[in-house]
């Protein structure tokens, strides 16, 4: 093992790398567009960038390789009528995702942690 690599693996390594988080992210926009309460977000939204962007923000959030070059997560959903109902929502469809996949639970758990902790960024929430 050289100094550069991790005797733990993250947990993107652990979810299966670049070919789960894609097919992840592919059915997770399919059921976000297909919630009557989420798809009017995506209405003007150029979606094979969109998948692309969350991609490359989900590789970087769960420590793989990608790099995210988006904006910070407070200004681009800034524009955005959204609140915790919403969140749930889209906490809720990426559950039943990594379930689909045969995710194993505890990695499931820590999934929505790394999410839910930007929660207060998305919605525009900052501590004081």
């Amino acid at each position: 093992m050289t100094l550069t690599q991790s005797a733990t693996p993250t947990l993107y390594e652990r979810l299966g790398g670049t070919g789960s988080l894609d097919v992840a992210v592919e059915r997770f926009y399919d059921r976000l567009l297909a919630d009557p309460e989420l798809a009017h977000f995506f209405a003007s939204v150029d979606m094979r960038r969109q998948r692309a962007h969350q991609k490359a923000f989900l590789s970087m959030a769960l420590g793989g390789p990608r790099g995210y070059r988006g904006r910070n997560l407070a200004e681009a959903h800034a524009h955005l009528d959204i609140n915790d109902h919403h969140v749930d929502l889209v906490a809720g469809h990426l559950v039943a995702v990594l379930v689909e996949l045969g995710v194993p639970g505890e990695l499931i758990d820590e999934v929505v942690a790394a999410v839910d902790s930007l929660r207060d960024t998305v919605l525009g929430r900052y501590a004081s």
